[in-house]
């Protein structure tokens, strides 16, 4: 395993190598220590699943999975991820989650659903049984600007409803 980049050894104007695990593909790029996370998937790798949206760390837009936890990648620096493995929407394969969210009407603009998914993905990660409770705490980094929470909240309600099921 690689050793994490240290911030001080990082130089204006020099890149840094870095190796990143996305989605279960490994990728080695060179990077301006500048650079956040969320513009590395976005543009150097086309994963543009992952939005951007308040560029600072308030809607979730962004969020990505870090060696299985929930991150804002407009928050992250792209060499802070060095031997991470990173998990975007593109790789998100849980069809519980996304079922649930196109099955209970819990997308209006769309746009902050990847986020929420990936919140809900991790969390699952985490909790194989959640409360309704601990999916509502779970999506507090999460923000629908459509105000349309009456759908999310369905969601919450079935996803623990199946997993106490099982």
């Amino acid at each position: 395993m690689s050793q994490p980049i240290n911030a001080e050894e990082l130089t204006v104007g020099k890149k840094a190598a870095i190796r990143l695990t996305v989605n279960g593909k490994s990728y080695e790029l060179e990077i301006e220590p500048s650079r956040r996370l969320v513009d590395v998937l976005r543009c150097d790798l086309d994963l543009t699943g992952t939005k951007i949206s308040c560029g600072v760390g308030r809607c979730g837009a962004c969020m990505v999975l870090l060696d299985g936890k929930p991150f804002n990648s407009c928050l992250t620096m792209a060499y802070q991820c060095e031997g991470m493995r990173i998990e975007t929407i593109e790789g998100i394969e849980n069809k519980e989650i996304t079922n649930a969210f196109l099955e209970e009407g819990a997308l209006q603009c769309g746009y902050c659903t990847p986020g929420m998914v990936i919140s809900l993905q991790g969390e699952l990660e985490k909790n194989s049984h959640p409360t309704e409770e601990e999916l509502k705490e779970c999506l507090t980094g999460n923000i629908c600007r459509c105000t349309g929470y009456g759908g999310i909240q369905r969601v919450l309600k079935r996803l623990e409803e199946e997993r106490r099921k099982q």
